[in-house]
C-alpha cells in the first residue's frame, strides 16, 4: 500500500513540473516559426520525392537490363540447343554418308569385275548399240581368219630377230660404260602386245624394257604414292627414286628435310658430304641439287650409251640403226639396204624392290604419262604381271579360246577408226584393261571359241559403261583378287583403285573426242569388218543378240 501511494505522488509531482506554465518565455517563439519550418519540410519532402523517383527509374532500368540479359541468355541457350541438334544431324548425315561410301567401295572392290557376268547389268547398258548392226559369228570368224590370223607368224619371226639384236647391243653397251661410275644395265624383257600375241596393226613394234641400277656403293630407294606418304591426286600412279649410299639410313638425316641456318652444321654430315648432291649426284643422273633420279637425265645418258654401243658393233651388221623419235630415248629403227625397216623400243626402267613392278621413264607411243608432274616422278608399269596374268588364265580356258581374238578385233577397229577421225584419248591399253577385268569376272567356259560374238559385245558394253561413268580402274591396283600365283606386291593390292579415266574428268574436250570416236567406231563397225571379209549373204548378219 505505501508503495502505491508513493507512485501516485511521484506521478503528480512529475505532471506539475512538466506543465507549460513552468517553461521560460523564450520558448514561446516556436509557434512564430511554424510556417518556415513547414516550408522547409515541404522542400525536403519534394527533394525526397524526386530522389525516390530517380531511384525507382534506376531500379526499373536495372530490371529492364536484367530482363534483356535473361532474354539474350535464353536465345543463346536456344541457339546452342539448335546448333547441337544441327550438329547431331550433320554428324549423323556424315556417318550415314561414310557408311554408304564404305559400302560402295567394298561392293566395288568385291564386284568391280562382275559387270560382265550379270545379264541384268548388261541389259541396262548398250544404249549406244541401238540401231547398230553387229556382225554375226560367221562374219567375225571370216574376218579374223582373213585379216588377223595370218599376222601371228610375222610377229614371232620379228620378236626373235629384235631380241637377238637387243642382247648384242646391250652387251656392247656394258663394255663401253665405266663400271665404277656408270649405271649397270641388266638383260632386257619383252612386254606389251607383241609378247601377248594380240597386236594386229602394222608396223609391228617390239617393246623391250631394260632394268638398270646405280654403281656401288649406291642403291635406289623407291617411294610410291601408296607407300604411306601423302601424294596429290594428280600424282597417283607415280613414284620417286632416291639415289642413296647402301650404308645410308633409309629415312635419311633431318638435315635433308629442313633448311639449316648459315651458322648451323649437321653433326652427322660434314661439309664434304653436304656438297655431294650438287656434284656427284648429277653424275648419278639426279635432278639438280637433289638425290632424286631424273628421267630426263636418264634419257640423255641412255641415248649416248646406245650410240656408243652401236658404233662398237655396227661393223657386224649390214643395216643402219637410228633413233626414230627424238623424245624417246630408246625408240630405235633398223633400216635395211632393201628399204625395209623394223622399229622397236628399248626403254630404261628401275625395278621396284624385289618385284616385277618397274618405274618407267616414259611410255612410247602412249598418252598414259603425257602429263608427268616433274622429271623426278616416274610412272609405274605392271606390264610383266599383265603378261603373266594372261598366260596364267589362258591355261584354264578352253582350247582356241576367244579372249585374244576379242582384243585383236577391238584393237583393229579402234585403230581403223582413229586413222579416219584422228587419235583420241582412248588407247589400246584401255582396251586391254577391259579384257583383263572380264577375264577375271567371266567363268572359263564363257571364252569358248564359238562365243566370240557375245564376248566382243561384253567388251564393248563394258567400255561404254566405263566411258559413261568416266571410270576405268587399273586392273592390278586395288584389286584384292589377283591370283596368288603371280606373287603380286600386297602394297598395290591394298591401295585405292586407280581410275585410268581420271585425267579426262577435267579435260572435257579430250573426253568428248574419246566418246565420239567410240560411237563412230560402233557405227562403222560393220563397214570396217566387211571391208576385210569375203562376201557373206546379208541374211547372216543381224543385230545384237543376247547369248
Amino acid at each position: 500500500m505505501p508503495v502505491g501511494l508513493f507512485r501516485v505522488c511521484l506521478l503528480v509531482i512529475t505532471a506539475i513540473v512538466n506543465h507549460p506554465l513552468f517553461f521560460p518565455k523564450e520558448n514561446g517563439t516556436v509557434p512564430e516559426n511554424t510556417e518556415e519550418i513547414i516550408q522547409k519540410m515541404k522542400e525536403r519532402e519534394e527533394s525526397l520525392r524526386l530522389e525516390q523517383l530517380r531511384l525507382e527509374q534506376e531500379i526499373a532500368d536495372q530490371e529492364a537490363t536484367q530482363k534483356a540479359l535473361e532474354k539474350a541468355a535464353v536465345v543463346v541457350e536456344e541457339s546452342k540447343e539448335e546448333k547441337v541438334r544441327w550438329d547431331m544431324w550433320t554428324a549423323l548425315s556424315m556417318v550415314i554418308f561414310l557408311l554408304i561410301e564404305l559400302w560402295r567401295q567394298d561392293f566395288q572392290e568385291g564386284n568391280w569385275q562382275d559387270i560382265g557376268g550379270e545379264e541384268d547389268d548388261m541389259a541396262v547398258l548398250g544404249k549406244a548399240f541401238k540401231g547398230v548392226a553387229f556382225p554375226d559369228k560367221a562374219v567375225l570368224a571370216s574376218f579374223y581368219e582373213k585379216r588377223i590370223l595370218g599376222t601371228t607368224g610375222d610377229m614371232a619371226r620379228m620378236r626373235e630377230m629384235v631380241e637377238g639384236f637387243a642382247d648384242d647391243l646391250l652387251e656392247a653397251l656394258r663394255s663401253v660404260c665405266n663400271r665404277d661410275a656408270d649405271m649397270e644395265v641388266e638383260d632386257c624383257m619383252g612386254v606389251g602386245s607383241m609378247y601377248e600375241n594380240w597386236r594386229v596393226r602394222k608396223p609391228f613394234v617390239c617393246d623391250l624394257i631394260v632394268p638398270f641400277a646405280p654403281p656401288e656403293p649406291y642403291c635406289f630407294r623407291c617411294q610410291t604414292w601408296c607407300s604411306g606418304d601423302s601424294f596429290p591426286p594428280d600424282e597417283q600412279g607415280y613414284g620417286t627414286i632416291k639415289v642413296c649410299r647402301a650404308d645410308e639410313d633409309a629415312t635419311g638425316c633431318i638435315c635433308d628435310k629442313t633448311k639449316l641456318g648459315e651458322d648451323m652444321l649437321c653433326l652427322l654430315h660434314s661439309q664434304v658430304s653436304s656438297a655431294r648432291p650438287s656434284s656427284e649426284m648429277e653424275d648419278l643422273l639426279c635432278f639438280k641439287n637433289t638425290q632424286y633420279l631424273d628421267a630426263d637425265q636418264v634419257m640423255k645418258w641412255f641415248q649416248i650409251a646406245v650410240t656408243k654401243a652401236w658404233n662398237r658393233i655396227s661393223h657386224k651388221y649390214e643395216f643402219d640403226l637410228s633413233f626414230s623419235l627424238l623424245d624417246s630415248p630408246g625408240a630405235l629403227k633398223i633400216k635395211f639396204k632393201s628399204g625395209k625397216s623394223i622399229a622397236f623400243n628399248l626403254t630404261p626402267v628401275v625395278q621396284y624392290e624385289n618385284s616385277d613392278v618397274y618405274f618407267i621413264s616414259h611410255f612410247p607411243r602412249s598418252s598414259l604419262a603425257a602429263d608427268i608432274p616433274s622429271s623426278t616422278h616416274w610412272f609405274l608399269t605392271f606390264a610383266v604381271y599383265e603378261r603373266r596374268f594372261i598366260q596364267l588364265v589362258s591355261k584354264t580356258l578352253p582350247a582356241n579360246a576367244c579372249h585374244v581374238s576379242c582384243l585383236q578385233i577391238l584393237s583393229f577397229l579402234h585403230g581403223k577408226q582413229c586413222s579416219l577421225t584422228g587419235p583420241s584419248g582412248l588407247t589400246n591399253y584401255h582396251l586391254k584393261t577391259v579384257l583383263l577385268h572380264l577375264l577375271q569376272a567371266r567363268p572359263s567356259q564363257d571364252w569358248a571359241p564359238e562365243k566370240l560374238e557375245a564376248r566382243l559385245q561384253d567388251m564393248l558394253k563394258f567400255l561404254e559403261k566405263c566411258l559413261h561413268e568416266k571410270k576405268l580402274y587399273h586392273f592390278f591396283i586395288g584389286n584384292g583378287k589377283v591370283p596368288a600365283e603371280l606373287s603380286f606386291p600386297i602394297i598395290f593390292q591394298r591401295a585405292e583403285p586407280l581410275n585410268l579415266f581420271r585425267p579426262f574428268v577435267l579435260r572435257r574436250d579430250i573426253y568428248r573426242k574419246m566418246v565420239d570416236t567410240f560411237h563412230e567406231m560402233l557405227r562403222n563397225m560393220s563397214a570396217l569388218i566387211n571391208e576385210y571379209t569375203v562376201h557373206i549373204p546379208l541374211a547372216h548378219t543381224n543385230g545384237i543378240r543376247k547369248e
